[in-house]
């Protein structure tokens, strides 16, 4: 059977039990109301909508959505791109390796928490180029254009990536718009956070695993975006950790769904009443999988704080003000090797009391 390099096997608490708990209650939510010719003159279907988002926001910080308006087709020729990408030898792929200059383009040892992920990722920013921090530093005020890199093979990848993302952001958008309203605050509240934002998409390959009792696909985390959107394969190897009792719950697939989870971003906008949930991927000793996921997030300029409506004096504000884009330059940086420290977190900016 061999043996497993140490770099990716977890610590005994964080390895996943070899019967997965399915999960019971993480929100299906229709949204084919917002695709109604109707839609618009029907307050009672838009207000049911939101309370949907809101209690999944609140209780579960992930929800799955169908009727989403993204066309199968769209869907289909990116996974299609993607697997034949993936399939090609290493040195093939490692030809547009993203460095840390330019975190852009194919890369296989990513770190979480500090252990290597069972994967290999294709990353593509969503505007290309993409303006971002030159560096952590807060007093470096010096920028510097992220552009993607495509592979020769297959031909078909650049516009499969491009037009999935051209769907996928119509979509968080109009997610964005629920979740405000979700609020009680206006639908375009948060949009103007978005002009020159820092989103991107990331094709993932989780190769087969020999060890899936000792190593996941990705560990443990949450993520930094306002949302994630994924597609994930018939397969499955999503886990969310249950709130209520932090039970670790797999997510089974829904055909054509896609799955959402609030970030960190969200989570301070809120001011906690939307929190981000822990979440991780399993790996297979059966069965490859593949998934693709778009992570929305705000212009590199943005200062991530608790909005002001959403501030009382029973409701004081739980974090103090943060650069998204300087955050987000720590933050890959610290994805190239294993750290010695803790990685920067939003709690580091929480406010005690």
């Amino acid at each position: 059977m061999g043996e497993i390099d140490p770099a990716f096997i977890q610590e005994i608490e964080h390895r996943p039990k070899i019967i997965p708990v399915e999960a019971e209650g993480i929100p299906l939510i229709d949204l084919s109301a917002l695709n109604s010719h109707y839609f618009p003159s029907d307050p009672t279907s838009l207000e049911s909508l939101v309370a949907e988002i809101g209690d999944a926001s609140k209780n579960w910080g992930f929800f799955q959505v169908i009727n989403h308006g993204v066309p199968q087709e769209t869907r289909r020729k990116l996974e299609s791109a993607s697997r034949k990408f993936f399939a090609q030898p290493a040195e093939e792929k490692r030809k547009i390796r993203r460095d840390e200059v330019n975190p852009q383009g194919y890369y296989d040892t990513e770190h979480t928490k500090n252990v290597r992920d069972w994967k290999e990722v294709f990353d593509l920013t969503v505007k290309n180029p993409t303006v971002v921090p030159a560096s952590p530093d807060p007093s470096d005020e010096e920028v510097v254009e992220l552009v993607n890199r495509w592979p020769k093979y297959p031909p078909e990848l650049r516009e499969a990536c491009e037009e999935f993302a051209k769907v996928m952001e119509k979509l968080a958008y109009k997610l964005l718009e629920l979740i405000s309203l979700s609020l009680g605050l206006p639908a375009e509240r948060l949009s103007g956070f978005f002009n020159d934002y820092i989103s991107f998409v990331r094709l993932i390959h989780y190769p087969l695993c020999m060890f899936p009792h000792l190593t996941l696909g990705v560990g443990r985390h949450m993520d930094t975006s306002a949302l994630t959107i994924l597609a994930q394969d018939d397969i499955g190897g999503l886990e969310v950790k249950r709130k209520t009792d932090g039970e670790w719950i797999h997510v089974k697939p829904t055909p054509n769904a896609f799955i959402v989870n609030v970030g960190q971003i969200m989570q301070v906008w809120s001011n906690e009443k939307y929190e981000s949930v822990e979440h991780r991927v399993i790996v297979n000793s059966e069965k490859e999988r593949f998934s693709m996921l778009f992570f929305f997030s705000p212009d590199h300029y943005v200062m991530v704080e608790p909005l002001k409506e959403l501030i009382t004096d029973e409701n004081p504000a739980k974090y103090r003000a943060y650069n998204w884009g300087k955050f987000f330059a720590t933050r890959q940086r610290s994805n190239f090797k294993k750290l010695n420290v803790e990685n920067l977190q939003i709690y580091h900016f929480r406010i005690n009391g």
